[in-house]
């Protein structure tokens, strides 16, 4: 089993942009395969699924039937590191030593290296000339779980908060497109449900001093809810707080959304509370305590915190979309946005539409404190 799905990971990692030369500037290149590494890495070494199955021949089988059984997702091993998967076990803990041990023996040659840096591109798309509009890049390059519907109906709301709003938006699946040059005409990347680690070293160095020096992040749902980040910046600096679940006793369920913005920076229509159902993201720190502004919460006496395992998922005091300074730069994120009913529903996407216009500041259609 473990075998085919190594080959059915190569498949889906995709092709190197560039014919005739291979992407090797991924974050994890020639690091070393351990417990931390992404579960795809191992499933794709020659020798990883022996190297697994010699430890825990059900590592995998194990880990879904907490998720009802069958097999992982397209691309939901990129998000998982192997170690997740022994954390759901009674005996991993036990597991671990050997596991890493066999691990980390494996040798990481060159083709290897190749193979894993697959599914980073350095495609620099032809982009549209700028019209003399404020400019909108979003950014839909998914190496993780692809929720299409969700990425659907995001960029069918942006397309229309762009023309209300008078914005040239430009849409693009390609990692190339974050150098200094190309980012530079942008007033703010959306980056539109985005799961899996997608930049290279030097596009990831592009994106964080682009906004360091006054660009503008703003984030949708599943670009805050990977299980595992295999980029730290962007987990603990960029969004200051990491996914660890949503229910599953049931997925969707409404909640209370309150406004909390204390200088009404970023509203929703004119609303100060509104009921939505929704797969509700539970974090494992307040953002709030990293330095970012709630812009809305959640009501936690309204639903149940529950995991798919029974875990518990509360926080307390629950941020759901929240805004804070990056440098000179500006982020945004909200993690509504799951069900596509939402995209459509008044204040959701007025919220969505308000915290794009704050993280754009001076470069958008209007200027916001």
């Amino acid at each position: 089993m473990l075998r085919a799905f190594a080959t059915a990971l190569l498949l889906l990692a995709g092709t190197p942009a560039l014919a005739g030369e291979p992407v090797r500037d991924c974050p994890l290149a020639a690091a070393p395969l351990g417990v931390v590494s992404p579960l795809s890495d191992v499933l794709m070494h020659p020798d990883g699924p022996a190297a697994l199955a010699s430890v825990a021949p059900d590592l995998v089988s194990g880990f879904t039937r907490n998720f009802g059984g069958g097999e992982l997702p397209p691309g939901f091993a990129n998000i998982l590191s192997v170690n997740a998967l022994l954390e759901v076990r009674a005996d991993g803990a036990a597991l671990r030593p050997a596991l890493a041990a066999k691990l980390a023996m494996l040798p990481i040659t060159d083709g290897f290296t190749v193979a894993r840096c697959a599914r980073y591109d350095h495609d620099r798309p032809a982009l549209p000339p700028a019209d003399g509009r404020p400019q909108v890049l979003v950014f839909e390059k998914i190496n993780g779980f692809r929720d299409n519907p969700s990425v659907d109906s995001a960029r069918a709301r942006l397309r229309a908060i762009a023309a209300e709003r008078g914005w040239q938006i430009v849409f693009t699946d390609r990692g190339g497109v974050m150098n200094e040059t190309d980012l530079a005409r942008f007033a703010v990347v959306v980056w539109n449900n985005t799961s899996g680690d997608a930049l290279t070293m030097p596009q990831r160095a592009a994106f964080k001093a682009y906004l360091e020096h006054g660009g503008g992040y703003a984030g949708i749902h599943g670009a805050g809810g990977d299980p595992q980040w295999f980029w730290d910046w962007y987990a603990d600096t960029l969004l200051g707080a990491r996914f660890i679940g949503h229910p599953g006793r049931p997925q969707f369920q409404t909640a209370t959304v309150s406004l909390v913005d204390p200088q009404g920076t970023i509203g929703a229509g004119g609303a100060k509370a509104f009921p939505l159902l929704e797969e509700w993201y539970s974090f494992d720190r307040n953002p709030v305590a990293g330095g970012a502004i709630a812009v809305a919460t959640i009501d936690e006496k309204d639903y149940q915190q529950i995991g798919y395992r029974g875990e518990s998922l509360s926080m307390g005091y629950h941020p759901i979309a929240w805004r804070k300074a990056i440098g000179s730069g500006r982020m945004f994120y909200t993690a509504i946005g799951h069900r596509p009913e939402n995209y459509d529903e008044p204040h959701a996407a007025a919220l969505l539409a308000e915290g794009i216009a704050w993280a754009m500041g001076s470069k958008g259609s209007k200027p916001h404190d």
